[in-house]
């Protein structure tokens, strides 16, 4: 057999972060364990427990200044000549009466100036928030924001009773099982055409038209709600009799989703001042966060709420709330939530613990990145996998659920989510690209490295340039696609 040569581009010297004097070089931008190995923030547990690798962290000799990461708004883009040519591109896309969305993405997948609302915007339309058509953006924006005030209203004022809205918004937004679409159309023939003209789009349903069968709340045999939560949550619902014990049971599942939501958005980035302090800006930016995990949980009743999910949503909030344009501003709790649905709509299998096994759960996923570095790179495949045995699942997990939102700076992560986001074929098959990209880089390191070193290397990732990290994840889908 002859074995395959490992192209010449891998070996350059652009491709290998240098080895640093200290660990300090490997320490995330907002790490500061001297511990053993921090463990993942998402609260499921691997398929195999990682072993514990103890970094010992030693003192730098000379104190440098770190750069404040609440600057990273205002210090994005020099005023050079090319960045002022990319700004004045984009705005110019983005002022036709309709976008043209292919070479929008092309020119978000280069990074996006930081500047006058771009990231915002463009983010928004790459998401389908906004419509490419800007002559109905005032409309949609306005429904949306209306919609996510019904929601709020119902759900957080009154919890119980606004189960009822979950139907429509989840039929569109999720595709769930098909007891949802049943559920639609059963509940939709009771209402009248005037009620269907005034509700349409807004996810919530006239409660005087709803029988007591259909109610979400009923326990009759006959029930379509009754029938998909015993299907589904029969271990919530299945030894509770009567109505007020099913709500009571309902209620104590909340508490304990709301309290796990208030611990881990009160974490969320706790070095940067618009998230964390006791400001009244900090504050509202937080109770912003809740908010917007609340709503999704009661909406979305299959995923419920997932450990990290707070690290997802921080980065769609920072970028809406400062846009520019104060009446985007004021409604980026809104606006954030529809893109967090649109998100993770493309990610949701990952967080859905009865589909780890499955070939769309997050083992399969980890798999898929195991194979395409073999494809690649079979040499590093073999040294990590076969001859140190580091485990994927040791480092991709979080890696992958989180969206690397852990693994590199703020100011970086958003730049890695301009690409994520431009990508047609859709976020996850470029972020298993990136994910393959970041194993490359360090390939010198890892390949004289034994298995304590690569996975302490692996679980504290080292400062890197994301520039050349996205330009070889980018050569390896040019790579596969000429295979």
């Amino acid at each position: 057999m002859v074995k395959k040569r490992v192209p010449d581009w891998l070996n350059s010297s652009l491709w290998s972060a240098s080895p640093s004097a200290t660990d300090d070089d490997c320490r995330r931008y907002d790490s500061k364990l001297s511990t053993p190995t921090p463990p993942s923030p998402v609260a499921r547990p691997l398929p195999v427990p990682p072993p514990v690798v103890v970094v010992v962290q030693e003192q730098s000799s000379k104190s440098e200044p770190k750069e404040s990461v609440d600057d990273v708004h205002d210090a994005s883009f020099d005023s050079s000549a090319e960045d002022i040519s990319r700004q004045a591109q984009f705005l110019a896309e983005l002022s036709k009466k309709v976008i043209n969305l292919r070479e929008l993405r092309t020119l978000a997948s280069q990074c996006i100036p930081d500047v006058a609302g771009i990231r915002s915007t463009v983010w928004k339309l790459l998401l389908g928030y906004l419509p490419s058509d800007r002559g109905h953006w005032s409309s949609e924006l306005t429904k949306k924001r209306s919609q996510y005030k019904h929601f709020k209203e119902e759900l957080l004022m009154n919890p119980i009773m606004g189960e009822g809205m979950r139907n429509t918004f989840l039929c569109s937004a999720w595709k769930m099982p098909s007891q949802w679409s049943e559920i639609t159309r059963r509940l939709g023939t009771s209402t009248s055409s005037d009620e269907e003209s005034k509700l349409e789009g807004s996810g919530m349903l006239s409660r005087s038209e709803i029988t007591h069968g259909e109610h979400p709340l009923s326990l009759g045999k006959t029930s379509v709600w009754n029938q998909f939560f015993q299907g589904r949550y029969g271990f919530l619902f299945g030894n509770v009799h009567g109505m007020s014990g099913t709500i009571i049971v309902g209620l104590m599942k909340d508490t304990e989703i709301i309290e796990q939501i208030d611990r881990d958005v009160k974490r969320t980035h706790p070095d940067m001042n618009f998230f964390s302090g006791d400001t009244p800006f900090a504050k509202a930016n937080q109770e912003a966060l809740r908010n917007i995990l609340i709503v999704f949980a009661k909406l979305n009743p299959g995923i419920r709420y997932v450990q990290g999910m707070n690290e997802i949503l921080a980065p769609l909030f920072y970028v809406f709330k400062n846009d520019p344009d104060e009446e985007n501003a004021a409604s980026a709790e809104p606006d954030t939530f529809f893109c967090f649905v649109e998100l993770l709509s493309g990610f949701r299998d990952n967080f859905c613990q009865q589909l780890d096994n499955s070939v769309v759960g997050i083992r399969s996923t980890i798999t898929r990145l195991s194979q395409l570095l073999k494809e690649h790179d079979g040499e590093l495949w073999r040294h990590l996998e076969v001859t140190t045995k580091v485990n994927p699942q040791f480092y991709a997990f979080r890696w992958i659920t989180l969206l690397l939102t852990q693994e590199f700076n703020f100011a970086d992560s958003l730049q890695i989510w301009d690409t994520l986001l431009s990508d047609p074929e859709g976020p996850q098959e470029t972020l298993l690209r990136v994910c393959c990209a970041m194993l490359i880089l360090v390939r010198r390191r890892l390949l004289a490295g034994d298995f304590t070193s690569n996975l302490k290397l692996l679980q504290n990732y080292p400062s890197t340039n994301i520039s050349h990290l996205l330009y070889v994840a980018n050569k390896l889908r040019v790579q596969s696609s000429t295979a």
